[in-house]
């Protein structure tokens, strides 16, 4: 079971470890003062990356080998150069994923996708998905540009990635990176013309999560509902009877039960709050059939936290699950969701948590 856990704040990234008395205390700090949007535990090889938006310097990358104790600037990866006046810059790192191998892959606004076979050394851009022709229909969700968020690599053979682009439908490549296909068949979209809902390119998945013990299962949380596919994200389908809400941001999937999964249900487009003011998270364990509202330990009104797509992670054990929000709470729990307990720390506003 995981004993470690990394807060990324809008002031920096918060190194938690859980004491003999089974509470979770501050350990170290890392970049106070500075943005840190997202790190990533490389559990093969025992590193930590931590990607920041720093305000004056744009966005940085810094790799740990020795959990925290040092820091080492790695390159950051960049689109290609041209003289044009707006030529496109990456903004954001906002995915990272690693498998058992040696590579490392990134995701970022604008939309791309990179890896890095020497630590985040340098990067190699994944071409044949930045310049395929959909790519002309994306646009912005929450930013001015699409960004990629999700990487799904598949456990069985790791030339197998899944990918999903907000907005910009999800994307698939079975030979690691030469080619790529959309995969949106049955994915809605209620923000488009009726007779566009079903287009690929204009799909808002907010976040993929895949089961590691059946990655032939994965789960959306999209902008106007949830879906889960059973084929590897060949077809999608549509969960319909759900409460309070279908919208929300970030999806955790059990990583030994395909048929389960977690998410923060709140207010669509303008509002963005909980619904009725009751900040909850749902599960199901049916694989979408019936969802519970799980809210013991939780503030359930009013409260207005928000959850980002990367601030609800689950363990590899399924029991212990950790959610974060914009107005910095913190809560932990060990039984699934059962019974949720605060964190006596009240930090600033949570972008993502990862255990290690």
């Amino acid at each position: 079971m995981s004993d470690r856990l990394f807060i990324s704040t809008r002031k920096g990234l918060f190194d938690l470890k859980r004491n003999g008395t089974g509470v979770w205390e501050i350990a170290a700090t890392h970049f106070l003062g500075t943005p840190v949007c997202l790190a990533h535990w490389d559990a093969t090889r025992g590193e930590l990356f931590a990607a920041l938006d720093d305000e004056h310097y744009g966005p940085k990358l810094h790799r740990s080998s020795d959990g925290g104790k040092s820091w080492t600037e790695c390159a950051t990866p960049a689109l290609p150069t041209s003289d044009a006046e707006d030529a496109p810059a990456v903004k954001l790192v906002w995915a990272m994923a690693t498998g058992k191998s040696t590579r490392l892959w990134a995701g970022t606004i604008p939309a791309a996708l990179f890896h890095s076979d020497d630590r985040g050394q340098s990067w190699q851009l994944s071409e044949a998905l930045y310049n395929v022709k959909e790519k002309e229909e994306w646009f912005g969700g929450g930013f001015s540009d699409p960004g990629l968020h999700s990487i799904c690599i598949d456990p069985r053979n790791e030339d197998h990635v899944v990918v999903g682009i907000s907005c910009g439908g999800v994307w698939r490549t079975e030979d690691a990176g030469a080619k790529w296909a959309m995969t949106t068949d049955g994915l809605r979209a209620n923000y488009m013309p009726p007779a566009k809902a079903f287009e690929g390119a204009t799909q808002d998945p907010h976040m993929l999560a895949q089961c590691a013990a059946n990655p032939e299962v994965i789960w959306i949380q999209h902008h106007n509902g949830i879906f889960k596919s059973e084929n590897c994200g060949t077809k999608w389908q549509e969960v319909t009877d759900v409460n309070p809400s279908t919208f929300g941001f970030p999806v955790a999937v059990h990583p030994k039960d395909p048929k389960t999964a977690w998410f923060a249900p709140a207010i669509a487009d303008e509002e963005r709050y909980p619904a009725d003011g009751k900040f909850v998270i749902t599960r199901t364990q049916d694989g979408g059939t019936s969802f519970e509202v799980l809210d013991k330990g939780l503030p359930i009104t009013p409260a207005y936290d928000l959850v980002f797509r990367h601030a609800l992670v689950v363990d590899e054990t399924g029991d212990r699950l950790a959610v974060g929000s914009t107005s910095g709470g913190l809560w932990i729990t060990e039984n699934g969701g059962e019974e949720w307990h605060l964190s006596d720390v009240r930090f600033p506003p949570i972008a993502a948590v990862a255990f290690g």
